[in-house]
């Protein structure tokens, strides 16, 4: 059985997949990031938003076509679900699943990444750890678990993550300590600003106002964090 193309979407509603048609052709031209990179974006705002109907369906065959794999979608689900929450990101796989059997494509493998949920410490920087540590050191044990917990994901790159976050910050409006942060994150894996501003304007299909608010902020930071 196929998934669903524009076909279905003109079926609901023409006039609507000729507006959802060039907004996405417009995101598909951007050149600043890879197919895969948009596709993982798309993905995560699914996640976030929970559209799990025909969209989700669509960019799974986007990301499955820009050769990410099942073991890679469920790593990105995993990845996000601190973020997103657990319940929210349980929601995702579940869908995911039924997509797979439904339309008869290829599931996991079992490869996995060690959890380390009993073990000590955090890859989060010492001074964000002693600064949420100061806030509440309960909900900083949290952190410290939710971080060391992703520490040896490797099927999603570092710059793939730094950008998925940024992505929930835009999506959630956490413009704050966190975006600052990830945005830190993605300059450090080796993006440049214009790269992680093209991240940032790929959430615009999802909500263009908290994409708006958002490029208003990183000006800010970009012009403070990026090098010279």
């Amino acid at each position: 059985m196929a998934l669903p193309t524009r076909a279905a979407i003109e079926r609901l509603d023409p006039v609507f997949a000729e507006m959802a048609a060039a907004s996405f052709q417009l995101a598909e031209a951007e050149k600043e990031l890879t197919p895969r990179e948009r596709a993982l974006l798309r993905l995560v705002a699914d996640v976030c938003e929970q559209v799990l109907g025909l969209p989700f369906e669509l960019h799974v065959r986007a990301a499955l076509d820009s050769g990410l794999d099942a073991d890679d979608l469920r790593e990105l689900i995993r990845f996000v679900s601190y973020d997103s929450g657990y319940p929210a990101a349980l929601a995702a796989l579940e869908r995911l699943a039924e997509i797979e059997r439904v339309h008869g494509l290829p599931g996991p493998t079992g490869q996995r990444h060690r959890v380390n949920a009993d073990g000590t410490g955090s890859p989060l920087p010492a001074a964000m750890r002693a600064e949420v540590q100061a806030l509440d050191r309960e909900f900083a044990d949290y952190m410290d678990l939710q971080s060391r917990m992703r520490g040896d994901m490797s099927r999603i790159g570092v710059r793939e993550r730094a950008f998925a976050t940024m992505a929930v910050d835009v999506l959630y409006q956490t413009l704050q300590e966190s975006f600052r942060a990830h945005v830190g994150r993605a300059l450090g894996a080796g993006a440049t600003p214009e790269q992680v501003r093209a991240a940032v304007r790929a959430t615009a299909v999802y909500g263009m106002t908290r994409t708006w608010r958002a490029m208003i902020v990183l000006d800010a930071l970009l012009a403070e964090l990026a090098p010279a």
